[in-house]
């Protein structure tokens, strides 16, 4: 079809050290953990039509996280004196976990910023949640973010992706959040046939009307990820590709970030390289922080895409 995109050259990708023109592939090392995400679950409130880790109610591949396991990786983290300054919580929707406000809590106790992705729909709204919620904002302020993903501005195009009368439920648990004076960024997809500008000038009138004080015009605020499809072709990443990108490895999220979760079936956490691949048993670095620390290899398109080429990153 006319003005489809390129599909990925079955080569590529193939080699952990190696591209597919016979190049070495870039790697990334870890030079301490800044953020340590954790997957509160794969279960989810809602389905989305490209969610890239396929959360649903259904999707249970990664189990809910437990607060002792989030309390034993950041104290590892301390012990070996990694640069913490932040926890993030994603999922699934982190809020479907029973536990997620003692998971909060195991990071806000330590002195750590915490950052949870969230929709702010149902599952937040419920009293219980609230409750826990509102005690956290009074006592930590400003420690405590939510990142809530908008995928777009427009109702009618967010509903598309996350179903009918999504938009509004999530605006509600937005305006709850405001009123409780917390802290709130917008995770947002930016399409293909628009200019990022406008997208951020969208938001900002959006924003206005609500009332949110939310700067949009603060990448860390509103968060513009590109669309992330591993079937469209992107170019490896060699090692000259520093260079003549004019980036660093230092640049890239998995330099500074590690991901734990906790697989149906396994007995305990392991640890990944990233939080965009959870399924992929090659980014498993080990179950404890200490095994996790060796080099990533940028052998995902995902890699190229979103975090070389794109300069995006899951944390604020």
């Amino acid at each position: 079809m006319d003005g489809a995109p390129p599909q990925l050259n079955p080569a590529k990708f193939k080699d952990a050290n190696v591209t597919a023109d016979g190049s070495t592939r870039a790697s990334v090392p870890l030079y301490g953990i800044e953020t340590l995400w954790f997957n509160t679950g794969t279960l989810c409130n809602i389905t989305c039509a490209n969610c890239y880790i396929e959360s649903s109610p259904e999707n249970d591949a990664l189990v809910y996280i437990q607060p002792d396991d989030v309390g034993r990786y950041l104290d590892e983290a301390r012990s070996h004196n990694h640069p913490m300054r932040e926890m993030g919580l994603t999922g699934g929707e982190p809020f479907m976990n029973p536990q997620i406000i003692e998971i909060i809590r195991q990071g806000l106790t330590r002195g750590l910023d915490v950052l949870v992705l969230t929709n702010a729909m149902r599952p937040m709204m419920r009293p219980r949640v609230q409750q826990g919620l509102q005690a956290l904002i009074a006592k930590f302020g400003d420690q405590l973010n939510f990142r809530i993903s908008l995928d777009h501005y427009d109702a009618t195009v967010h509903d598309a992706e996350r179903g009918r009368g999504a938009f509004d439920k999530s605006l509600q648990g937005m305006r709850w959040l405001s009123d409780q004076g917390a802290n709130m960024a917008i995770a947002a997809r930016q399409l293909r046939h628009e200019e990022e500008a406008d997208v951020r000038a969208a938001f900002t009138q959006l924003c206005q009307n609500e009332g949110f004080d939310i700067d949009c015009n603060n990448p860390a605020k509103l968060v513009i990820f590109p669309e992330m499809d591993a079937q469209v072709d992107v170019p490896e990443i060699t090692t000259e590709c520093w260079g003549i990108l004019n980036k660093s490895p230092r640049d890239v999220m998995c330099a500074t970030t590690r991901m734990v979760v906790h697989r149906r079936g396994a007995d305990r956490p392991t640890v990944l390289a990233c939080t965009l691949l959870a399924y992929d048993t090659a980014f498993e670095l080990g179950e404890t922080l200490a095994q996790a620390a060796g080099p990533v290899s940028l052998n995902h398109p995902h890699c190229a895409k979103f975090c070389v080429l794109g300069g995006a990153s899951c944390s604020a």
